[in-house]
C-alpha cells in the first residue's frame, strides 16, 4: 500500500502550462501528463464525483452544481451531503481492500457526512437572528478548533466572491501539511481552487492571469514538494479547463416571453416560482437543465432551444444516461451552449425588479450558477465605504444585504460545463502510468497509485 495524495488544481489545462508554471511543468516533464475528456457537465460537482466513484451521472446522480428537486419543488444548489452521491466511493473501496487504510478529504465537494476518516470543508454558520458566520465543518468535529487553533480562521471571503483568491488556497495546502503531520493518512484529496476564480473572471489569455498562475503554481509546487519529502506519491489532477466566452444567454427569459415563467412577486421584487412554471431553466455554466412541467411544450421547447443563437446542441437525460438517478434529477431537456456563449439564471426584465440575492453572494437562494459574484459593480461609486457600512451594521447587530454584486453578465470572460473542447482546454493528470481518457477513469488511477507496484 503506497501512500498517495492528489491535488486537484481547478482550472488546470494543458495550453496553462509553461513559463508562469515551472513547478507544475517540472512535475508533468518528469512524472507524465495526460490530457482527458471533461465529465459531463464539465463542473466541479459532477467531476469530482466521476473521478471519485469511477462512474458518471447515470449511477452517481450528481447532474450539476446543482438541479431542481421535483418533490420538493425547489431548486438546490452547492448541497454538501455525501448521501447525494450514490455508490461506492475511492476511499471506501480502498478500505476494503488493504487493512488500516485512512482517507483525509480535504475540501473536496460533498464532504460532510462522508465515510472518509478525516474531512475538512467550508460551512457557514446561521443563527436564527439571520446572520451568517464564516467557519469550516471538520470530521471529526473536533478537529475544527484545534486546526484553527493552529493556522487560524479559514480566510471564508477568498473562497468565493469578489474577493476570491489565493489566500483560501493557501490555507488548504497549509491544512494538508497539518493533516499529515498529525495523522498520516494513506490517501489525501486536497482542492486548490485558486485558478477557478481568475479565470472565470478576466478569461483564458488575459494579462491578469500570469500572476494568477504563478501563485498556484507557487502554493501547489511548495505542497508537492512537502509531500514527496514524505514519502507519498502525489497526483495532480483538474475538473476542467476554462474556455473564453463573450455572450450570455438568458433563457429564463426567453421563458418568460414565451409566457412559460410563474413570477411571484415579493415585497416589490420579483423571484422565480419554479414549482408553478410551465418551463423554467437551471442555469450552471455552459450547460442548463430545462425542466418541462407542462409536458405538451416539450417539442415547442425544444425547437426554441435549438433555434436560439448560441446554443450548440439539445441533449435528454435518457439519452446520455438512460433511466435511473441522474435522468430522475436532470431537466426533460439539456441545453449545452457554444464553446464562447454561456448561460444565467435571469429571469427579471427590470433591473429595479430583481430580487433581493441577485445583487448579494448568495450561492443557495439563487435557482442557478451566478459566476458574476466574482466582481463588485462597476456602478458603484466607492464600494469599500458600503462594505464598511454593511460590517458595522452586522457588528451592531442590525440586519442589512451586502449589495455589491453587478447585474451585468457581460463581465464573466471565462466559463466551462461543454464536454467537448479543444485539446489545450481539456483537464489533466499528472503523475499516473495508467492511461486516462475520461474523468471516470481517475479513479483507477487513484486505486492503482495506492495499490502500489
Amino acid at each position: 500500500m503506497q501512500r498517495v495524495a492528489v491535488i486537484n488544481v481547478v482550472g488546470l489545462s494543458p495550453s496553462l502550462l509553461g513559463s508562469s508554471t515551472p513547478r507544475l511543468k517540472a512535475f508533468a516533464d518528469k512524472h507524465g501528463l495526460q490530457a482527458f475528456r471533461p465529465a459531463f457537465p464539465a463542473v466541479t460537482c459532477t467531476a469530482q464525483s466521476s473521478m471519485l466513484t469511477g462512474t458518471c451521472p447515470r449511477e452517481h446522480g450528481i447532474v450539476a452544481n446543482g438541479w431542481y428537486d421535483r418533490e420538493s419543488a425547489e431548486v438546490r444548489f452547492w448541497k454538501q451531503s455525501n448521501y447525494l452521491v450514490r455508490g461506492e466511493k475511492v476511499w471506501e473501496h480502498l478500505r476494503r481492500k488493504h487493512p488500516g487504510f485512512t482517507c483525509a478529504k480535504l475540501f473536496w465537494w460533498y464532504n460532510m457526512y462522508s465515510s472518509a476518516d478525516i474531512s475538512i470543508t467550508p460551512r457557514p454558520l446561521y443563527p436564527a437572528d439571520g446572520r451568517k458566520v464564516f467557519d469550516i465543518h471538520t470530521q471529526p468535529m473536533d478537529l475544527r478548533e484545534r486546526i484553527k487553533a493552529d493556522l487560524g480562521a479559514f480566510p471564508f471571503p477568498s473562497f468565493w466572491g469578489p474577493a476570491a483568491g489565493i489566500p483560501c488556497s493557501e490555507w488548504i495546502a497549509a491544512s494538508a501539511r497539518w493533516v499529515e503531520e498529525r495523522e498520516k493518512p494513506t490517501l489525501s484529496l486536497i482542492y486548490l481552487p485558486h485558478l477557478d476564480y481568475c479565470l472565470q473572471k478576466f478569461g483564458p489569455g488575459a494579462p491578469e492571469i500570469e500572476p494568477e498562475l504563478q501563485a498556484i503554481d507557487r502554493v501547489a509546487g511548495e505542497l508537492i514538494a512537502f509531500l514527496e519529502g514524505s514519502g507519498i506519491k502525489v497526483l495532480v489532477v483538474s475538473e476542467y479547463g476554462i474556455s473564453k466566452v463573450t455572450r450570455p444567454i438568458h433563457l429564463n427569459r426567453l421563458f418568460r416571453q414565451k409566457g412559460w415563467l410563474q413570477i411571484k412577486e415579493e415585497l416589490g421584487r420579483e423571484t422565480l416560482d419554479a414549482g408553478g412554471s410551465q418551463v423554467f431553466a437551471v442555469a450552471d455554466h455552459q450547460m442548463a437543465h430545462v425542466y418541462v412541467n407542462d409536458r405538451s411544450l416539450l417539442r415547442q421547447v425544444r425547437s426554441l432551444l435549438e433555434e436560439t443563437a448560441g446554443i450548440d446542441e439539445v441533449r435528454t437525460a435518457g439519452e446520455m444516461w438512460g433511466s435511473g438517478i441522474g435522468a430522475e434529477r436532470a431537466g426533460d431537456l439539456i441545453a449545452i451552449s457554444a464553446a464562447d456563449a454561456w448561460f444565467t439564471y435571469y429571469y427579471w426584465n427590470n433591473d429595479a425588479k430583481a430580487p433581493d440575492f441577485a445583487r448579494c453572494v448568495d450561492i443557495h437562494r439563487k435557482p442557478g450558477y451566478d459566476p458574476a459574484e466574482l466582481f463588485i459593480d462597476p456602478a458603484i461609486a466607492n464600494p469599500k465605504w458600503q462594505i464598511g457600512k454593511f460590517l458595522l451594521k452586522k457588528k451592531l447587530g442590525l440586519r442589512g444585504l451586502l449589495e455589491v454584486i453587478p447585474l451585468d453578465a457581460s463581465l464573466v470572460k471565462g466559463s466551462h460545463g461543454r464536454d467537448v473542447v479543444e485539446n489545450g482546454e481539456k483537464p489533466l493528470l499528472l503523475g499516473s502510468p495508467v492511461p486516462v481518457s475520461s474523468a471516470e477513469e481517475v479513479f483507477g488511477a487513484i486505486v492503482a497509485a495506492v495499490d502500489g507496484p
